[in-house]
């Protein structure tokens, strides 16, 4: 076992940026407690959301600081696949733009939470909606 100071030893960080995996958890029950929460363009707390407002907000919460924007939020992370997706996962969608201009955080299964100006709040939905299925582009796992 390595002990402090030994060439084995990992240093320890004073502060986390990335949780634990059993922090993912919390994260899914933050972010779905916030269903409901009425879209606002450019909002980022419980007052209002955008799509990158809202995982910026729920990762916030558990002390992960993401970019702000969906665009460099897809420049985080590790790339996984559909087949890979995991709670906690953020998934992207090319909705306004041909790159990554939709963001939400995946449930697990088929289903993932987001802030859609389309019906204007927080809410849940299938990634195997035709609409949603049409416009992926892809995901990123920014907990290891």
């Amino acid at each position: 076992f390595p002990r402090p100071g030994s060439p084995n030893a990992r240093p320890m960080a004073a502060a986390r940026t990335i949780p634990l995996p059993a922090e993912t958890h919390a994260i899914t029950v933050t972010a779905l407690s916030l269903r409901g929460v009425p879209y606002r363009d450019g909002g980022a707390s419980p007052s209002g959301f955008d799509c990158s407002g809202f995982t910026h907000y729920v990762y916030g919460q558990h002390g992960v600081a993401l970019p702000r924007l969906a665009t460099d939020q897809f420049d985080v992370g590790t790339e996984v696949t559909r087949t890979e997706l995991e709670p906690g996962d953020l998934v992207f969608f090319a909705t306004t733009a041909s790159g990554p201009s939709h963001v939400g955080l995946a449930l697990g299964g088929d289903e993932f939470v987001h802030a859609p100006s389309q019906r204007g709040e927080v809410r849940v939905e299938r990634l195997s909606a035709r609409y949603w299925s049409r416009r992926w582009i892809g995901a990123k796992r920014v907990m290891e």
